[in-house]
C-alpha cells in the first residue's frame, strides 16, 4: 500500500529542504523538551521561562525575523513547519504563550524606530524576555476601533488609564505591546505604546481560568496613571490602528494553521484509537461507520490545509489577501471543531478523560474561532471585500 501525502505531510511547491531540515529539529526539540512534561504543564497552568531561552537557542523562537536582530530569519512555511511538528503535543496554549511574540513585535518591526527594534527585539528574540499584545478591553474586543485604554502625553511621558484582557502571556510579560487611544473616538485616535513590566501604575490584575489553554497564562491587566516613557510610543500618534489590521492578517493565518495542524493531531489520535480499541470482538475501525467518519475527518483536515498553504504562498509572495485569510481562518476553525468533536465521540467516555489527548484539544480548539477576530466578524468582513450587502 503507498503512503499518501496526506500522511506524511508533503506537499510540493511549498517546502523545500531547508524547512524539512527546521521540522526535523521541531522534533527533536519537541521529544526532548515539550512532550516528557506537558502535561505537568497543563496541570500547573503555567511551563517553565527556561522554555524560552531553549527554543530561541534550537532556532525556533526567531523564525520570520532579521538576523541583525538576533532572529532566525527564514519565511512564513518555516514557521507553519515548526507550528505542525510542535503541534503534536496537543498543546494549544503551550504554543501561544511561547510564540506570543509574534504578535507583540510585528508592530515593532514595522513602525518602529531602528532605535526601537534593537531595544525591544534582540532580548525577546533570545528567549530572555517574554513579549505580549495588549488589545482586548473589558468592554471593547473584535471593537478594535472603540478601544477606551488612554494615553495623555506629558512632557517625556505617557501617562496611561484603562484596564486589558485576555492578553495571553500578560502575567509575565516583560513588555507589553499595547493599544490605547491618544486621540479622538473612532480608529484614527489609536496609538501603539510598548509598556514595560517597570513602569508605575502597571500591575497584573488576575491570572484567569480558561476552560482550555492551561498551559498560557492568560491576564487581566490594570494601568492606574501608568506613567510610560514617550519614546515607547510605536510610528506616530494615530496610526495604530493601521498598524495592528496589518498584523491580525498574520495572527489570523497562524490560527488558522493551528486549526489544520490541531484537527490532523486529532484526526491521528482517533485513528489509532480506532486500531486498537475493540467492540464487539472486533477493532473500531472495523465498522464502516467508523471508517467513513475517519476518511471524513481526513477530508477536512486536507481541504483547510491546502486552502491555508494557498493562503500563506500569498502572504509570502507580498500580497494582502484580507479577504483569503478571513476565509481560511473560518474555514479552518469550523474543521477543527469538527474533526475534535468526532475525535471524541470515537473515544466514546475516554474522551472525556484527562489522560487522552483529544480531551485536551477539544477544549484547547474551542478558542481559535474567537480570537485574533470572531467568526462573525470574519464573515462581515467577507462581506465587505466581496460587496455582499453593499449599497
Amino acid at each position: 500500500m503507498t503512503t499518501s501525502r496526506f500522511e506524511t505531510g508533503e506537499m510540493p511547491g511549498y517546502f523545500d529542504e531547508s524547512h524539512d531540515l527546521l521540522r526535523a529539529a521541531a522534533r527533536a526539540f519537541l521529544a526532548r523538551e515539550i512532550a516528557p512534561h506537558v502535561d505537568a504543564w497543563e496541570d500547573a497552568e503555567e511551563f517553565p521561562r527556561a522554555l524560552y531561552r531553549k527554543a530561541a537557542e534550537a532556532g525556533l523562537l526567531g523564525l520570520g525575523y532579521p538576523e541583525s536582530l538576533g532572529g532566525a530569519g527564514g519565511d512564513v512555511f518555516h514557521g507553519i513547519a515548526v507550528t505542525e511538528e510542535l503541534m503534536r503535543c496537543g498543546s494549544i496554549g503551550l504554543l501561544a504563550g511561547l510564540f506570543s511574540l509574534n504578535i507583540a513585535l510585528p508592530p515593532i518591526v514595522a513602525l518602529g524606530t531602528e532605535e526601537q527594534k534593537r531595544r525591544f527585539l534582540p532580548p525577546v528574540l533570545a528567549g530572555e524576555k517574554i513579549a505580549a499584545l495588549a488589545v482586548t478591553e473589558p468592554n471593547a474586543g473584535s471593537d478594535v476601533a472603540n478601544i477606551q485604554t488612554r494615553a495623555r502625553r506629558e512632557g517625556d511621558w505617557y501617562i496611561v488609564n484603562g484596564a486589558k484582557t485576555f492578553i495571553t502571556s500578560g502575567c509575565r510579560a516583560d513588555l507589553i505591546t499595547t493599544v490605547v487611544r491618544t486621540g479622538p473616538e473612532g480608529s484614527d485616535g489609536i496609538s501603539l505604546l510598548v509598556i514595560e513590566k517597570e513602569c508605575p501604575g502597571f500591575s497584573v490584575a488576575k491570572k484567569m481560568k480558561k476552560m482550555g489553554w492551561n498551559a498560557s497564562d492568560t491576564a487581566e491587566l490594570v494601568f492606574q496613571d501608568c506613567r510610560v516613557p514617550a519614546a515607547n510610543l510605536i510610528g506616530a500618534e494615530g496610526a495604530g490602528f493601521e498598524g495592528l489590521m496589518v498584523n491580525f492578517q498574520h495572527e489570523r493565518l497562524a490560527l488558522a494553521v493551528l486549526a489544520h495542524a490541531a484537527a490532523h493531531v486529532a484526526y491521528e489520535k482517533a485513528l489509532e484509537y480506532a486500531n486498537t480499541r475493540r467492540a464487539f470482538g472486533r477493532p473500531l475501525v472495523g465498522f464502516q461507520v467508523t471508517r467513513h467518519k475517519l476518511a471524513d475527518m481526513a477530508t477536512r483536515v486536507a481541504a483547510a490545509r491546502a486552502f491555508n498553504y494557498d493562503v500563506a504562498a500569498k502572504v509570502q509572495a507580498g500580497e494582502y489577501p484580507v479577504t483569503e485569510v478571513s476565509m481560511a481562518k473560518n474555514f479552518a476553525c469550523e474543521v477543527c471543531d469538527r474533526v475534535a468533536y468526532d475525535a471524541v465521540q470515537l473515544h466514546g467516555g475516554y474522551g472525556c478523560a484527562r489522560e487522552y489527548m483529544v480531551e485536551r484539544l477539544y477544549r484547547d480548539t474551542r478558542i481559535l474561532s474567537i480570537g485574533g477576530g470572531t467568526t462573525e466578524v470574519m464573515n462581515e468582513i467577507i462581506c465587505k471585500f466581496l460587496g455582499i450587502g453593499a449599497t
